[in-house]
């Protein structure tokens, strides 16, 4: 019997919303509104809304014409895995049909959440970000209810409420009520972290340095150690003060997270050699029992990065000390809806056992497989022939002496390590996740050297093992374009914006003119698609997640054997699951509803929302003017046709 989630995942629908293959799916056959009686007690009109899912609710009749529709836009606004658009209209609607703001609106919504889960911490996170990003004078009108959650008794909600009050300009009244007990002030510091604002941010470095000197309460020590660790301003100060706790005890491990937030160059070699030697001795009085914990491994992560700073005879003896009581662990995340790993390269010992430890914090289902030099993009072409069967249970995982290690496929929020001796040939092995379509972005190298601590006094970066030379340019957002179609994108190029669609891999998920992949719709049509509006087409490029149409959404499924499938499902009964796990596929999968466990489905797109953030303003507007000629030479062909 499976449990239905909401937890994002990730889906095949990028720009359009229209799947490009040629199955056609059950679920774009406009299926009937469900019937929901808005009529009936608060109740009763709630307990109807819960029981449907993401799906059926948004095919529930809404209008901001007539207050009845208020539950079903809650509802909406409620759900952690709505895609971004549907939420803001949502949103909009309720303010206005209660005569009230968008700002207080979310207010209430994430006052009502509960952390209970993942995903409901999830929601809570992206209600709070969407609360701070409000306009600073619509905060202050809600002045009143922002100090009332400031005093609420549970923490979580006090920090959202002092984040918005100090977003509001109203920092006074934040540490007032923050001032009046020792919880308020740890609140006060977990809010310092939610701001979105870097100045704003750093404007709080005085407070929280005032905090971690003159109290003795661990607590709040703990609280403003993190909260110091994130701010942007003053790093090296930041340094020089998180090392300090790293020989008490019961601050050792948030001192150590904290510094592995900083940038290496603000690491100075003195205190790196004092610190690394007090981790080792930590390390050796640890318990072997202990020596797997997540504490242990966050520790020893900081011992690797204080090693970089450390004199090379120096470094290889403290080394040496750990590798007699603890394999050297190097922990690799992934970034939400980004589709990378934090990690692009690291370097090992040749000949040495290591343990990776993948950390999945995206939102969708990540591996992470070690390949030889040179062998990345036949090793993922070979996991998806392999599918979701893989090898040796491990999905999209192929059969290849290529592949040298690999890891199983890891859900949201989950953890997996990989235990391997590095190869005894010095070199560059790329790491790439097999799930379909991801290799063109989420890939790393694990350089193998002769002498690691010698290698780490002059570390060379690895060539990129897809060919690219770009690097990140600026997180790009909407705001960053507004005044960038005044000329209508007069004097682009579309010959260079081709070439940009062609490097950025474009071209492997989406045809133009009968070319390309199959994994996005066909963009020919775009500019026709969305009326020439250069700013949506832009929306859809930089927050590819915004629109997303439900009815073609992608699911992922957990077996109770424990196996996972992941595509769009083409038919449903009550005995099966028909899921194309990708274009390619020759066959779907068939899955006996018997043997779901778990079935999630997305309102993220497959297309990462940094994919231009490695390319300038001009680049991406040399993009659209791509598009927007493909559009109109195909109308002209259609044209000349009739």
């Amino acid at each position: 019997m499976r449990f239905l989630a909401t937890v994002v995942v990730p889906t095949l629908l990028i720009l359009s919303g229209n799947f490009s293959g040629t199955v056609t799916t059950c679920c774009a056959k406009d299926p009937a509104p469900p019937k929901v009686f808005l009529d009936k007690s608060p109740r009763i009109v709630a307990y109807q809304l819960k029981r449907l899912d993401d799906e059926r609710l948004l095919l529930v009749p809404r209008s901001t014409d007539d207050p009845k529709y208020i539950p079903v836009y809650e509802a909406i606004a409620a759900r952690p895995a709505m895609a971004a658009g549907v939420r803001e209209e949502a949103f909009a609607a309720l303010a206005k049909l209660k005569q009230t703001s968008i700002a207080i609106e979310i207010l209430g919504t994430v006052s009502a959440a509960k952390p209970t889960d993942a995903d409901s911490q999830r929601l809570i996170d992206l209600l709070t970000r969407l609360l701070l990003k409000r306009p600073v004078d619509e905060l202050v009108q809600i002045k009143s209810e922002l100090i009332e959650t400031a005093q609420q008794p549970d923490d979580w909600l006090r920090s959202i409420g002092f984040a918005a009050l100090l977003t509001a300009g109203d920092v006074d009244q934040a540490r007032s009520i923050a001032e009046q007990d020792v919880d308020g002030r740890i609140a006060m510091l977990g809010a310092i972290q939610k701001l979105q604002d870097k100045a704003l941010k750093s404007a709080q470095r005085a407070y929280v340095t005032e905090n971690l000197d003159r109290t003795t309460d661990s607590a709040l020590k703990l609280a403003a150690i993190d909260a110091l660790s994130r701010i942007p301003a003053d790093r090296a100060e930041t340094f020089a003060t998180l090392i300090g706790f790293i020989n008490e005890p019961e601050l050792r491990i948030a001192a150590c997270r904290g510094l592995l937030r900083l940038p290496q160059n603000v690491y100075q070699p003195a205190a790196c050699l004092a610190a690394a030697e007090s981790l080792v001795d930590f390390a050796e009085a640890t318990d072997a029992a202990d020596r797997t914990s997540d504490s242990f491994v966050d520790a020893m992560q900081l011992v690797d990065r204080l090693l970089k700073e450390v004199p090379a005879k120096k470094a290889k003896d403290l080394r040496g000390r750990l590798r007699e009581i603890t394999v050297r662990v190097v922990k690799i995340g992934t970034v939400e809806e980004e589709m990378r790993y934090d990690v692009a390269y690291f370097a090992v010992e040749a000949g040495r056992p290591l343990q990776i430890l993948l950390e999945n914090h995206d939102l969708m289902p990540h591996n992470l497989v070690i390949t030889q030099p040179g062998a990345l993009k036949g090793v993922a072409m070979g996991g998806l022939a392999a599918g979701p069967e893989g090898t040796g249970g491990l999905p999209y995982v192929p059969d290849s002496p290529n592949v040298i290690a690999a890891s199983e496929m890891v859900q949201p929020d989950q953890t997996t390590r990989i235990t391997l001796t590095a190869p005894t040939q010095p070199g560059e092995y790329p790491y790439v996740c097999t799930f379909p379509q991801h290799w063109y972005r989420m890939y790393g190298v694990m350089v193998v050297v002769e002498d690691l601590d010698a290698w780490n006094q002059n570390p060379v970066e690895p060539a990129n093992p897809v060919g690219s030379n770009r690097s990140f340019v600026q997180a790009w957002t909407m705001d960053d374009f507004k005044d960038a179609f005044a000329t209508d994108l007069r004097g682009r190029s579309p010959e260079i914006g081709e070439k940009i669609f062609n490097e950025a891999s474009c071209v492997g998920c989406h045809k133009i003119n009968g070319v390309g992949g199959s994994v996005g719709p066909d963009l020919t049509q775009t500019y026709s698609k969305w009326k020439s509006d250069h700013s949506v087409i832009l929306r859809e490029i930089l927050e590819p997640s915004h629109t997303i149409d439900s009815k073609f959404a992608m699911q992922t499924i957990l077996t109770v054997e424990g196996k996972t499938h992941s595509g769009i499902v083409i038919d449903e009964n009550d005995d099966t699951v028909t899921l194309l796990t990708n274009p390619e596929a020759k066959e779907p999968v068939v899955i006996a509803q018997d043997d779901i466990e778990v079935m999630k489905r997305s309102a993220t797109s497959m297309m990462p929302k940094a994919l231009m953030d490695q390319y300038t303003k001009d680049e991406v507007l040399e993009l659209m003017s791509y598009l927007r000629a493909v559009s109109e030479n195909a109308g002209s062909d259609n044209a000349a046709k009739q």
